[in-house]
């Protein structure tokens, strides 16, 4: 298998530190037909990850909650290696139980919360980066429930099976996912594990300018910390494929990261456009950002967007 593949592929995901909070919030405008935001992780990631936006989408009287996938957030798995001082031989090989995990554990965890939060009024779900496999086949399994898909600069699997698949096609050959290391072999270990702890400047120098090339140095460490290092390779290669008769009949929109490294704008353009030719009828409504994978530094353009949504669905 290439070596993107084996051993970099952090999460053609690793989306979620820097924009979007655990928890669910409502503000004083909340009602019956007030929408809820919930949010979906990318690899590596974890709800409390995206607490400036939930708090942002509050502030503007919108509730607002940022799911923990299944062993992520306060089930993550953080080996006694990855604890100083570090033992990177013992981290490159220990198992995890994300490996037990896969795409089908995390659409049953999310179709769960949507049910729950559907009956308080209209649910828009968002997925950032690899989040966007998962809010695919929930909308496979409970388009009636969705008010509207967002998928903010994320995989958005029709033509394409799988987010790994995703990675093998020429508008991701810029991809930066290879410059950022991880340790051990995933079809071993069942996971990719990256070592966000590291202080190697070569390695932080490689995840920002993936990741977040205009944030502060204190923004993106405070973001590197709020990761974790294992995620499961299982939903990395599952299939994601969203089908038009169910999927596809829900009202969708996209955010684009001009600056995204990780996932780059033509791979995000070609998502777009084979989802557009597979449900001619229901195409995405698209929004562009000058922001890089993690999104902007400051969450309010995101949530000019995600507000503006609330008058389409």
């Amino acid at each position: 298998m290439p070596e993107l593949s084996r051993r970099s592929l952090l999460g053609a995901g690793v989306a979620s530190a820097g924009v979007l909070a655990t928890g669910c919030a409502s503000g004083p405008a909340a009602g019956a037909t007030t929408p809820t935001f919930v949010i979906v992780h990318g690899a590596n990631g974890n709800g409390a990850s995206y607490a400036p936006l939930v708090a942002a989408l509050t502030a503007a009287g919108y509730r607002a909650l940022a799911v923990d996938l299944p062993g992520h957030g306060p089930g993550a798995h953080f080996p006694l290696s990855y604890q100083a001082p570090q033992d990177l031989a013992a981290l490159a090989s220990e198992p995890s139980p994300l490996a037990r995990v896969g795409l089908d554990d995390n659409v049953e965890h999310v179709v769960r919360v949507v049910r729950q939060v559907a009956e308080h009024g209209p649910v828009v779900l968002l997925g950032h980066s690899m989040g966007g496999a998962t809010i695919t086949r929930v909308g496979g399994e409970i388009p009636d429930l969705i008010a509207r898909l967002v998928y903010f600069t994320a995989f958005c699997c029709v033509r394409l099976r799988s987010v790994l698949e995703c990675f093998t096609v020429p508008e991701a050959a810029v991809t930066l996912a290879a410059a950022i290391p991880s340790l051990g072999d995933p079809e071993r270990t069942g996971v990719t594990r990256t070592n966000w702890r590291s202080a190697d400047p070569a390695f932080l120098a490689a995840a920002k300018l993936a990741l977040a090339d205009d944030y502060d140095d204190a923004a993106f460490r405070t973001a590197l910390n709020g990761m974790e290092p294992d995620e499961t390779w299982a939903v990395t290669v599952g299939d994601a494929r969203g089908e038009p008769a169910t999927w596809g009949r829900i009202p969708r929109s996209y955010i684009r990261c001009s600056r995204d490294r990780m996932l780059p704008l033509a791979l995000q353009d070609r998502m777009i456009e084979e989802a557009d030719a597979a449900t001619p009828g229901n195409a995405f409504d698209v929004h562009t950002l000058d922001a890089p994978h993690l999104g902007p530094q400051n969450p309010q353009p995101v949530v000019e967007i995600l507000t503006s949504l609330v008058r389409l669905s």
